[in-house]
């Protein structure tokens, strides 16, 4: 084995409970980090600038995490086919890495190992985004669920590992070493401008291992012991706001699962507590169901309702992205992304149920939409949902179809949520506001948009279309 090991970071942007560090560390302390921009994944038209932006700041707080254990984080920016082979044989090291569920990942990885096997170059992998593999958890018949509550059931009853301790007293590449390096395509961590991107929002929390420790901390404080009640209310802070970190893997789904077990142990029986865990576990649904069927990113769980008629007016569309649909709750809640790229998880149904089945627009659009604007953007997640939102994808239940406005009469009851980011109907009594009963006259004179569409007969619409196609299959 090499006395140098290059760790290749990807979604695991910490040194604390991570797998691969653990193990790369009890085998030499000469453990060096490596990133590597990939042009490929930068230029994709669904890279929201907000995204690049914690990105980066997640990788200058954990090239400052390598400094103070002694070690370094290494940053390239070139086809990783090319540019992680073309390292390790320069630095004549081995190369460690963590398994991914996306279907480019995984393609990616397997061209990784080819040039490496070609070259000679020791090389591991190892599963770490994950409480379990997707291979662990498998119905009896040995096929991956896709319905949750059996999945959620298994799940649920196996061990989890323990986090991983924090990587420490490692040694950094000597002069010689650095020097080849840079001969190899080492670079300073580039700037967004020179990354091509530009974020002029505001990120409200601090990116990195500390900032996400700092929200665990307050989340534990009491939001958790409430977030069954409390997680459906957009005015409140009720959730643990760490899915951006989650999706960075600036800390570990370990630490997360360790604090859950040690907030039972404070509260034990807490059903808000057990609610967060089931939110831990659709995670790894997701994430199961895209490694099991890779055809997800670009097609429904249910294959007949790729064929289904959607409308996709163009017009209702941009009025969508835009937060001018006349529906206040849907109004609030996509200009709250588009000002912050981040929106309430109960408002990403409220939106994503109104874009397919009252505007009859197909959800990829919206899945699109989203990726391009969310800090916390994952495809596993964001398709899930989406796909569940549609009624098209994994799990299944009766065909739901959120009425917007009673949506806003339950989780906004004072107006709080709109009056904050639809801020042209804050002289609007709430009860109007939640019924949506604006007059033309009043909507005019405040600049707030006439509803595009009428509720009652876009669902019955979406219902009929529904039907056919349900209809076509039995």
């Amino acid at each position: 084995m090499p006395d140098l090991i290059l760790f290749w970071h990807r979604r695991d942007l910490r040194i604390e409970d991570s797998v691969g560090l653990h193990t790369a560390r009890l085998t030499t302390p000469k453990v060096v980090g490596i990133f590597c921009f990939d042009p490929q994944i930068l230029r994709r038209d669904d890279m929201a600038p907000v995204r690049v932006y914690y990105l980066r700041e997640c990788l200058a707080d954990l090239q400052r995490q390598y400094e103070q254990i002694g070690s370094e984080l290494l940053i390239l920016w070139a086809d990783p086919v090319v540019a992680i082979p073309r390292l390790a044989q320069a630095l004549k090291a081995a190369v460690y890495w963590h398994q991914d569920v996306e279907p480019y990942a995984r393609q990616r990885d397997q061209q990784v190992i080819q040039v490496l096997n070609q070259q000679g170059i020791i090389h591991r992998q190892f599963w770490d985004q994950l409480l379990h593999t997707p291979d662990e958890i498998v119905t009896k018949m040995g096929q991956p669920y896709t319905v949750f509550t059996p999945f959620w059931k298994n799940w649920s009853q196996q061990n989890k590992v323990a986090p991983y301790p924090k990587l420490e007293n490692c040694t950094k590449l000597t002069e010689t070493e650095r020097q080849i390096a840079q001969n190899a395509g080492v670079i300073p961590l580039p700037t967004m401008q020179e990354l091509g991107f530009h974020w002029s929002g505001q990120w409200d929390y601090e990116p990195g291992t500390q900032g996400a420790k700092n929200l665990l901390t307050e989340f534990g404080r009491s939001a958790i012991y409430s977030y069954q009640e409390q997680r459906n209310f957009p005015a409140v802070s009720g959730t643990s706001r760490l899915s951006a970190a989650l999706k960075f893997g600036v800390i570990g789904i370990r630490t997360l699962w360790q604090f859950t077990q040690d907030c039972l142990q404070n509260f034990p029986g807490n059903e808000s507590v057990v609610t967060w865990q089931q939110e831990l576990a659709w995670r790894e649904f997701y994430q199961h169901g895209m490694y099991h069927f890779p055809r997800l990113e670009t097609h429904s769980h249910r294959a007949q309702f790729d064929g289904f008629p959607w409308e996709n007016n163009e017009h209702y569309f941009q009025a969508w992205c835009a937060g001018e649909t006349g529906y206040p709750i849907v109004d609030a809640a996509m200009r709250q992304l588009n000002q912050t790229g981040w929106m309430h998880n109960r408002c990403r149904m409220i939106v994503a149920s109104f874009l397919t089945k009252d505007l009859l627009i197909d959800w990829r659009w919206g899945e699109r939409y989203f990726m391009q604007h969310l800090i916390d953007g994952d495809l596993s997640a964001n398709n899930g949902g989406w796909q569940w939102s549609a009624s098209v994808g994994m799990d299944p239940r009766p065909l739901r179809i959120f009425n917007p406005n009673t949506q806003a009469v339950k989780f906004d009851p004072e107006a709080e949520y709109i009056y904050t980011w639809v801020p042209e109907l804050r002289s609007v009594d709430v009860p109007q506001i939640l019924s949506n009963q604006i007059t033309p006259l009043e909507r005019q004179a405040l600049g707030y948009p006439q509803p595009i569409v009428n509720h009652q007969k876009q669902q019955q619409l979406f219902k009929q279309k529904y039907q056919m196609i349900s209809q076509s299959i039995e």
